[in-house]
């Protein structure tokens, strides 16, 4: 079965998910982001989320874990708990 680890910055707009994007593009670091901006506990360990498998995460979170270029950062991605940017930082098939 598939495994992925990913991490991950939850910000409440679709605007603001942008900026950290840019932000990143523009050099800074994905885990400073994360513990300064997201809402997600996660933040605090820079938006690691660990490993898990296809359904342990919502439908729109899967989709794009199971299916982006690992270490690319993906986002704005809507979800029932906000905008999110995500990069998978491994996965195994």
């Amino acid at each position: 079965m598939a495994k992925a680890t990913a991490r991950h910055i939850l910000v409440e707009t679709e605007d603001q998910c942008q900026l950290l994007k840019d932000e990143i593009k523009g050099g800074a670091d994905f885990a400073d982001l994360a513990r300064q901006h997201s809402s997600c506990p996660s933040g605090q360990r820079g938006g690691e989320l660990g490993e898990f498998g296809p359904g342990m995460m919502v439908p729109e979170f899967d989709k794009v874990v199971f299916s982006a270029d690992v270490g690319s950062v993906q986002g704005p991605v809507k979800t029932q708990f906000g905008y999110h940017l995500l990069e998978v930082t491994s996965r195994t098939d």
